[in-house]
């Protein structure tokens, strides 16, 4: 695929005519990184936003007691890197590749260019912003307030919304996480996220295989712990 073709499905470009993309292509550069590379180190200075044109990468920092916990995972034409851009403050959490991934880059003063000659990047990023604040507001009132297996299934849900494709009413998530790196999403153990699964499979709410999970009935699951 093109990178211009690319761009057209990355959210804050699709709008974009093909002269501007051209354009974006031309000032950006591409970047490889193998699976469990660090990308960004949390309070690193901010200066350039990524776009995922291959692979998955986990955001994820560090708790008081040293503990990781992954805010998401982001997988193709998804981004990051935004915040520390726009405010120009250090960037707030690590990113890691968790399998090999290539990247399309953006320098802070181009990307600021773009925004000012194309506001509605900046009406698209607001949207893609707003969207990732709700996602989040979702999560913490789900870490906070639910038992374990509210916690496994919100994570679950999440990844579906994230990287799952559905068909005829049920989510496929092709390649799920290590159970450890779910069990830092939920903020609990890999003991209780194997646990957690299999009564998830034992009562039809979800079929397991290998790496892959289906959601049966992902509105029904959806209702059940939303």
């Amino acid at each position: 695929m093109a990178m211009t073709e690319f761009l057209s499905f990355v959210p804050i470009f699709s709008d974009l005519q093909p002269e501007t993309l051209e354009k974006i292509e031309m000032i950006g550069s591409r970047r490889s990184y193998k699976k469990n590379d660090v990308i960004l180190m949390e309070e690193e200075s901010g200066t350039a936003l990524f776009v995922i044109i291959t692979g998955k990468v986990k955001v994820a920092r560090t708790s008081g007691d040293g503990r990781e916990v992954i805010l998401t995972i982001l997988t193709d034409s998804d981004f990051f890197g935004e915040m520390a851009i726009l405010d120009g403050f250090a960037r707030s959490a690590n990113v890691v590749a968790i399998e090999d991934t290539e990247l399309f880059l953006l320098q802070r003063n181009d990307f600021m260019n773009l925004l000012r000659d194309h506001p509605e990047i900046s009406i698209i990023l607001l949207q893609e912003l707003t969207k990732r604040l709700r996602a989040a507001d979702i999560k913490i009132k789900a870490l906070s307030l639910k038992d374990a297996e509210g916690k496994v299934a919100t994570v679950i849900l999440q990844l579906a919304d994230e990287i799952g494709k559905i068909k005829q009413g049920k989510v496929e998530i092709e390649k799920l996480p290590l159970q450890q790196d779910l069990a830092n999403m939920a903020g609990t153990s890999r003991e209780t996220i194997s646990r957690t699964l299999h009564s998830f499979a034992k009562k039809g709410l979800v079929e397991l295989e290998g790496s892959k999970l289906k959601i049966l009935d992902y509105e029904k699951f959806k209702g059940m712990f939303i």
